[in-house]
């Protein structure tokens, strides 16, 4: 039998390398984080494995799953690794070898396999490691399933069975770029900066972009997993301003950058401005309600306003519904509701039918993007952008705050703003409005003004937002409120960035 895993073990010894190590807090919400060697180790993985086939059979699916692996020096081995457990547990392993995560999913339509489970980071720091997983295509797994597995691996409670195989699925890429390019090319020739950050992404965007009609400038596009410039995450400061440069010296039409594992996109307009992805969702809701009027649209809580109160949304008939932030809970929320689309501020965009699959691709979302503006040939990025009512938004910030006490931290912030609210006690100056309280807390005053505490899924983290719909200083003013309580919990930690 496969040994019980550890907590911890010390690396460089015999039992590092004859027994499983994984730390329980790398099972997240919906998937799986954990520093590689420091939290799990390969043993560590194959566990995993097992205990994922375990759960596949419990849940009564059919006994196969697509695995693929980001571009990081160490994530071939992993998946290997746990290729080894699911075929333990009687599972068919289908390998599409190096590959963005959309592309497993894709596999998982195109080959007609139920499960998938891809090893990838992320958009995380070198380091780390993780797994995206699902059962039922287009969702992936949720809290409810993630617990279940957590008592497998932890507990021990592996089930063998035979039947397990594996098989290489050769040059899978060119089935998904085929898949995105058999289309008519665009009308409106763009020139498009695709930044991919030295990640995965860098193999396949410029490719399907140039497929598309588009001349192509890359940026930092050579698979190099050091990251040498900055770390590929379309929310990191440092990549947006690198997209801005590239636009504003080549006079490109847009920057589209992709993150590590290519499941989401950002997005710098003509003039060099960097536009957080809820504006952009804000801006493909306005294109495609007008192609679809009375649709629906999903946005996480960390997202702008604007989805529920702008003047052209609301003329198209659109219905907003703000829901947990999320991959999995989106993807599961669009599905739920038959929604045309949704859209997380972290980039991630969920396209449904008749657009989409509904599961989450960067450059799905690219393509969408380069889509709109060649629906709207009169007007650059820049102009679409004006059009939106003016808002004032933060970047998210991420207060360092340990995985064993995030959540506990957050529900005291929630229940400090509640008991304000029954109060009747002010938040910057003015009266709270609403509160949100379906993943964390997001607090609205009488001017629209709001802010959003929360933890985050899989970093040890929490999520800070704010924005205001009157001035900036409103929107600062927030954020000052915001920090000032959750600086009354000593376990909150400094920010990664900040306004």
């Amino acid at each position: 039998m496969f040994p019980k895993p550890a907590a911890q073990l010390k690396p460089n010894t015999y039992a590092f390398e004859s027994s499983p190590m994984v730390k329980a807090t790398g099972f997240r919400e919906y998937d799986a984080r954990w520093l590689f060697e420091t939290e799990i180790n390969l043993m560590g993985m194959q566990a995993l494995g097992l205990g994922l086939g375990t759960l596949f059979h419990e849940m009564g699916v059919k006994p196969e799953t697509v695995t693929g692996h980001d571009f990081r020096s160490y994530s071939a081995s992993i998946k290997y690794a746990l290729a080894t457990g699911l075929m333990a547990a009687g599972i068919k392993v289908h390998d599409i070898g190096l590959a963005l995560t959309p592309m497993a999913y894709f596999a998982q339509f195109d080959l007609d396999v139920a499960g998938v489970a891809m090893v990838t980071a992320s958009h995380n720091d070198n380091g780390w490691t993780g797994v995206k997983m699902g059962s039922k295509r287009p969702v992936t797994f949720g809290p409810g399933e993630m617990s279940r597995l957590k008592e497998i691996v932890l507990q021990g409670k592996f089930r063998y069975a035979e039947g397990g195989a594996y098989r290489f699925v050769e040059d899978f890429p060119a089935r998904y770029i085929c898949d995105l390019t058999n289309r008519p090319k665009l009308k409106r020739k763009l020139k498009v900066v695709a930044a991919c950050g030295n990640g995965t992404a860098g193999a396949f965007a410029p490719r399907v972009l140039e497929a598309l009609g588009c001349e192509v400038v890359p940026l930092d596009t050579d698979l190099d997993f050091t990251f040498p410039h900055y770390n590929p995450n379309t929310e990191d400061l440092h990549m947006l301003h690198a997209m801005a440069e590239k636009v504003r010296e080549t006079s490109a039409d847009i920057a589209l950058g992709f993150d590590g594992d290519g499941d989401r996109c950002g997005v710098v307009d003509n003039k060099g401005n960097e536009i957080f992805a809820d504006k952009i969702g804000v801006m493909l809701a306005r294109d495609l309600s007008k192609i679809y009027p009375g649709s629906t649209f999903v946005c996480d809580v960390k997202s702008t306003g604007l989805f529920a109160t702008d003047p052209v949304l609301r003329a198209n008939g659109a219905q907003a519904d703000y829901w947990k932030t999320g991959h999995s809970y989106i993807k599961r929320r669009v599905a739920e509701l038959h929604a045309l689309a949704g859209f997380e501020k972290s980039g991630h965009y969920f396209f449904n039918a008749p657009i989409g699959r509904g599961y989450d691709d960067g450059i799905v979302t690219a393509i969408h993007i380069l889509d709109m503006l060649d629906r709207n040939p009169r007007n650059s990025m820049a102009e679409l952008y004006d059009a939106l009512p003016k808002t004032y938004g933060s970047p998210t910030m991420s207060p360092h705050c340990a995985d064993e006490v995030k959540y506990a931290v957050v529900d005291k912030v929630t229940v400090r703003f509640e008991a304000m609210w029954a109060k009747g006690e002010p938040l910057t100056g003015q009266m709270i409005r609403d509160l949100v309280t379906v993943n964390g807390v997001r607090v609205t005053v009488e001017d629209g003004t709001w802010g959003l505490v929360r933890a985050s899924s899989n970093k040890p983290e929490l999520v800070v937002v704010v924005e205001s719909p009157v001035s900036e200083a409103r929107m600062r003013q927030m954020f000052a409120a915001v920090d000032k309580i959750l600086r009354e919990n000593p376990e909150v930690g400094a920010y990664n960035q900040t306004i």
